[in-house]
């Protein structure tokens, strides 16, 4: 490869053209969510990584297998998926693993009954009197067509430790939208 003189700041460098720069397909890890969970979540996510650990990773790997017996394995589509399906399972399971021992069960409230704290059943209205009913949980168990959000979530990070009455103001790409907290539960 040739050198190149680049100007970088008004400055003469030997550095060739972006384009030609080695594309990487490295992307920095997301930062893990907070630590926190329900006891139905936590007992949600032990089940998935025993069921992918004790069920279905045995089945794949039987059929795995009986493909590998089949010959060569360069053209065998069978054993080709089922190790892909073995990597994304062992995948999973690493990230389970290393985020149950991470993780901190909270059950109940953690202060004021009237405030809303994680794990609490919340009421919202908003300006048009219409109520929304959401549960605070973690970042590992949310699921807004249940009505679970997360607590990292702007709304679920504005509403913590707000006492029942209080007006809460959330910026949203359509613009600011105000809601107002109408009753915090702990079932």
């Amino acid at each position: 490869m040739g050198t190149y003189l680049h100007t970088a700041c008004g400055i003469p460098t030997l550095r060739p053209p972006f384009y030609t720069l080695p594309m990487s397909r490295y992307r920095p890890p997301r930062p893990a969510g907070s630590p926190y969970i329900t006891p139905e979540g936590e007992e949600m996510l032990r089940t998935e990584l025993h069921e992918l650990w004790k069920i279905e990773r045995p089945e794949v790997t039987k059929a795995v297998s009986a493909a590998a017996a089949n010959g060569d394995r360069s053209e065998n589509g069978d054993y080709i998926y089922g190790k892909k399906r073995l990597r994304e399972i062992d995948s999973r399971v690493r990230f389970l693993r290393k985020r149950l021992d991470a993780l901190q069960v909270v059950d109940g409230p953690l202060g004021d009954r009237n405030k809303a704290w994680f794990g609490a059943w919340v009421t919202l209205e908003d300006d048009e009197g219409t109520e929304q009913v959401w549960r605070i949980v973690g970042p590992d168990e949310f699921d807004v067509s249940q009505g679970k959000i997360s607590c990292d979530s702007p709304l679920g990070s504005a509403l913590l430790g707000q006492p029942v009455g209080s007006d809460i103001q959330l910026q949203t790409p359509e613009g600011h939208s105000y809601w107002t907290l109408v009753d915090v539960e702990y079932r």
